[in-house]
C-alpha cells in the first residue's frame, strides 16, 4: 500500500491546518491508521490513531482537545484536523497503516506497530 500525506504548510500560532492521507495500491480488507510527527533533532512521536471503522480513536496527550482524527474508509483517506496550533507542533507529519488490529494506546503509540508509511508533510507553526 502507498500512502500520500498532504496539507502541511506554514501557519501562525493559534491557527489551523487539515492534513490528509490517501492510501492506494494494495488495499487490505481492513486496517488501522495513525499519524506520527518528527521535529528536527527529535525522535518520531505518536500523534493519533484511528481504527478501520473510525469508531475508535486515540490521541496523544499533547494534542488532545486540539487535534481530531477522522477517516473515510470507503475512500481510503484519513484526516488530521489541527486547531490551536503551537510552535511546538512544528514537525514533519507522517501517516501510517497498521494491519495488526486495534489495540491498547501503549501499543498503538509504538511506531513498530505500523508496517506502511507515507513520505511526510511539513507543518511549521510560527510564534
Amino acid at each position: 500500500v502507498q500512502l500520500q500525506a498532504s496539507g502541511g504548510g506554514l501557519v501562525q500560532a493559534g491557527g489551523s491546518l487539515r492534513l490528509s492521507c490517501a492510501a492506494s495500491g494494495r488495499i487490505f480488507s481492513s486496517y488501522d491508521m495513525g499519524w506520527f510527527r518528527q521535529a528536527p533533532g527529535k525522535e518520531r512521536e505518536f500523534v493519533a490513531a484511528i481504527n478501520w471503522g473510525g469508531g475508535a480513536t486515540y490521541l496523544a496527550d499533547s494534542v488532545k482537545g486540539r487535534f481530531t482524527i477522522s477517516r473515510d474508509s470507503a475512500k481510503n483517506t484519513m484526516h488530521l484536523q489541527m486547531n490551536s496550533l503551537k510552535p511546538e507542533d512544528t514537525a514533519t507529519y507522517y501517516c501510517a497503516v497498521s494491519t495488526r488490529g486495534w489495540s491498547t494506546p501503549q501499543v498503538l503509540s509504538n511506531s513498530n506497530r505500523y508496517g506502511f508509511w507515507g513520505q511526510g508533510t511539513l507543518v511549521t507553526v510560527s510564534s
